[in-house]
């Protein structure tokens, strides 16, 4: 959410900011609507007064026995007691529509932000490995997991229709090794603390986030509702519950940088995204995901993104798979995101001969999220100001999966299994086709 303030104080800044998104101007229409909403509460405000002096002055006239000056100041108290109420409803009504409009735009790029249409613009940052070379063709994850009998798209289209999956024996151990490694790396090693959130949670929610209400139709609503008329949804990322758990309340800066992490099932319509990556499991409607949230000050997010794309890398590099850092351009990036990398991984199997697929996306969105949710911090003088929130992926466990499957995969169609994985499969070195 943007500050109107802010807008009114620079709107050029502002409108070039959005031209950068690919938007039109906005600062002349929102600044109207915030002059209707300014005149509103002086309305208000001046009728409020107003009444109060009037019924100060009935007493006043009762007193000096001025009974015509007291019928009228009655008369008048009696008229604005009337109008309150409406004046009251169109501050309302006027501030729910600025919230509105302000709740359709974009968070601003920074400027060190590469411009860009699309991810055509993004622009690699770093990379790690190289690509390997098989005396062999790769195959593709379905190929492979099909042919060991350990994955299911069949069975699972009949249980809950496409973009599902059910995974068996083997690869169902090796996804819960991926999720269980992950989540150990990031608790132990980098310093976050393991959440078990909600896997429903309700409007405000999702919009503090800023998943509604400009993307309802990406997610999967619970079809009822609570006692107060919030719907209910399936969340899309960990993100939500966990950067939510500061809703509404103000932090002790002391207790900044808050580094959060949470393995748990996601959902997504995919609504967008009809007729692409049909085939296997990049793209579901459920997958498992460990995500990595951060809540700092202003003064320490920047630093605090770059700490977090080095522990989403952590899990690959210790995987020992190939992949890039792509720096998004302004074209491409997240709805509520003011920087991003991703983190794009080599799949060998995929397409003609390889091909890097996003397991990541590490963003940094200043006090956007924050002012959506009301989440503050008390700053070193005492005054109340929005933190900024970061999220990441710290790895998406089903594309995760895939990269190993396919990176390790053997001429018998078997996977050999990651040292680092080994311990939490017991000891298994590969997972082959039983016989």
């Amino acid at each position: 959410m943007h500050d109107i303030k802010a807008i009114r104080d620079n709107p050029d800044a502002f409108d070039a900011a959005l031209k950068r998104r690919g938007l039109e101007p906005l600062s002349k229409p929102l600044i109207a609507l915030d002059e209707k909403r300014r005149t509103a509460i002086l309305a208000s405000e001046q009728a409020q007064a107003r009444r109060n002096a009037a019924s100060k002055e009935i007493g006043d006239a009762k007193k000096n026995k001025d009974n015509a000056r007291a019928d009228a100041l009655m008369a008048e108290v009696g008229e604005l007691k009337t109008r309150l109420p409406e004046l009251e409803a169109t501050v309302r009504q006027v501030e729910e529509e600025l919230k509105k409009e302000l709740a359709q735009i974009p968070n601003l790029p920074l400027d060190e932000v590469p411009d860009g249409a699309d991810e055509h613009g993004n622009v690699e940052h770093h990379h790690f490995g190289a690509k390997r070379t098989y005396a062999f063709k790769p195959k593709e994850h379905v190929e492979l997991g099909e042919g060991l009998k350990f994955m299911d798209f069949e069975t699972a289209a009949k249980l809950s229709g496409a973009r599902f999956v059910v995974l068996k024996k083997g690869l169902a151990r090796l996804e819960r090794a991926i999720g269980q490694f992950m989540l150990d790396l990031h608790t132990g090693e980098h310093g976050y603390t393991e959440v078990n959130p909600p896997l429903l949670v309700r409007d405000d929610a999702m919009f503090g986030t800023a998943q509604l209400p400009k993307f309802r139709d990406d997610q999967f609503a619970a079809g009822s509702l609570d006692a107060e008329g919030q719907g209910y949804w399936l969340i899309p990322t960990a993100e939500v519950p966990l950067t939510n758990l500061v809703r509404e309340s103000i932090l002790d800066e002391k207790e900044l940088p808050m580094r959060l992490t949470a393995l748990t099932p996601c959902f997504r319509a995919e609504a967008g995204a009809a007729g692409r990556d049909t085939r296997g499991m990049i793209r579901q409607h459920q997958f498992t995901k460990v995500e990595l949230v951060s809540i700092t000050t202003p003064e320490e997010s920047r630093n605090e993104h770059e700490r977090m794309l080095s522990c989403a890398e952590e899990v690959l590099k210790k995987l020992d798979l190939h992949y890039r850092v792509m720096t998004l351009c302004t074209g491409d990036m997240g709805f509520a995101s003011q920087k991003t990398y991703d983190i794009e991984v080599w799949m060998p199997g995929q397409g003609e001969g390889g091909m890097y697929r996003e397991i990541s996306s590490c963003s940094v969105c200043g006090d956007f999220q924050a002012r959506r949710m009301d989440a503050r911090s008390r700053s070193p003088d005492g005054k109340p100001r929005f933190v900024h929130t970061l999220n990441g992926s710290g790895t998406a466990v089903g594309r995760a999966l895939i990269a190993v499957m396919e990176t390790y995969q053997q001429d018998d169609g078997s996977i050999a299994v990651p040292d680092v994985l080994q311990p939490y499969m017991g000891g298994l070195k590969v997972i082959a086709k039983e016989q």
